[in-house]
């Protein structure tokens, strides 16, 4: 592979970090494999949708259509060591979820169809304008790789750090080539797992070996007009729709969510369709049955007209039974046993659906 920076010094990426041999290349160039994300090559920051989308569906979609939620980039190498440097133009911080998952990369490590954490890279606190890091293997050996991008950080360029001598080339293949689709709210989008690769979408994307996008939008996944159009032209194995949290009222959620469904089943009369209702009951029980009955009511309907390729999960049922009180930061958003606890309940209808 060429180091660019040997041709223009101009484009040598400056580092900080103390590896003599060490070379970084844009996430955006080849071999490296960007998934996840909306025209990553040519956009000029990363994110997950057209602009002219998330635009027309709200402010709030339009800001949170950069957070990178459900990016991957996979690659292969012999080098001894990853590292990264981000460039960030803000820094998200929250109180209830920590900066490796709000903003933080972590890394995989991909043999054959399974996927193993290996670390975090971890973002500094009281960081500004994005940060680097970097992980050792104990020893030479050429490894498939995938790093998570942040669930809650935008990102406008992401290097990887190298050592020169070391081999690049693409990473793993993903088992099915079409990806499953998520939509929903903060939960969706990742809050509040403390990694990325805990979200539930990664989760099932690394049980089954498959693809996927997320397009979870906190607070403001609505079923407007404009996203559900874009996301019904979008070619997909399943699609996993889940966003009563953000419906403002009952009767909101009556007005869109069939319609979204309707719009999805015209444009793909063979889609798998999963529809989920919110797992956090406990902190308003009788507008959860409400919003729930509205979903049911979604499914039945589609039941009740032949439909053979939908399918309801009850959101209650997602943090299971014993010890489901210990599955939320918050009393709505999942930690990390939730994600987890989710990503099985989920993942078990994901994964009979798949092709």
């Amino acid at each position: 592979m060429i180091n660019i920076a040997e041709i223009d010094s101009n484009l040598k990426v400056e580092t900080a970090i103390d590896e003599p041999d060490i070379k970084f290349l844009d996430v955006r160039m080849d071999p490296f494999q960007v998934y996840g994300l909306f025209n990553h090559k040519e956009e000029p920051v990363f994110k997950r949708m057209p602009d002219d989308v998330a635009e027309a569906a709200s402010e709030a979609a339009a800001r949170l259509n950069l957070h990178t939620a459900g990016g991957r980039a996979r690659f292969t190498t012999d080098s001894q060591y990853v590292a990264i440097k981000a460039a960030m133009p803000y820094v998200i911080k929250f109180p209830h979820m920590p900066l490796s998952g709000t903003s933080g990369f972590d890394l995989f490590i991909d043999e054959g169809s399974s996927s193993t954490y290996y670390g975090t890279f971890m973002p500094p606190v009281g960081m500004s304008g994005g940060y680097e890091s970097i992980l050792h293997f104990d020893k030479p050996a050429e490894r498939k790789l995938t790093i998570n991008f942040p669930l809650y950080n935008p990102l406008n360029s992401l290097y990887i750090g190298l050592q020169s001598s070391a081999h690049v080339g693409s990473g793993a293949e993903y088992a099915y080539k079409k990806p499953v689709l998520y939509y929903g709210s903060s939960i969706t989008q990742g809050g509040c797992a403390c990694r990325p690769g805990n979200s539930y979408q990664a989760i099932i994307s690394r049980r089954f070996n498959c693809d996927h996008i997320n397009l979870g939008f906190s607070g403001s996944a609505k079923g407007e007009d404009a996203i559900v159009d874009y996301m019904s032209e979008l070619d997909v194995s399943v699609f996993v729709c889940d966003y009563d949290h953000n419906a403002p009222t009952v009767e909101h959620l009556a007005a869109t969510h069939e319609k979204m469904f309707k719009k999805f089943r015209m444009k793909s009369p063979e889609l798998p369709i999963i529809l989920v209702s919110k797992p956090g009951f406990e902190s308003n029980p009788a507008l959860s049955i409400l919003k729930r009955d509205v979903i049911y009511t979604t499914y039945m309907n589609a039941i009740r007209n032949g439909d053979q390729n939908v399918y309801y999960i009850d959101g209650q049922h997602l943090f299971k039974d014993k010890n489901r009180d210990c599955c939320t930061v918050d009393g709505v958003h999942p930690n990390d046993a939730g994600f987890l606890r989710m990503a099985e309940v989920i993942g078990h209808t994901v994964g009979r659906l798949l092709r």
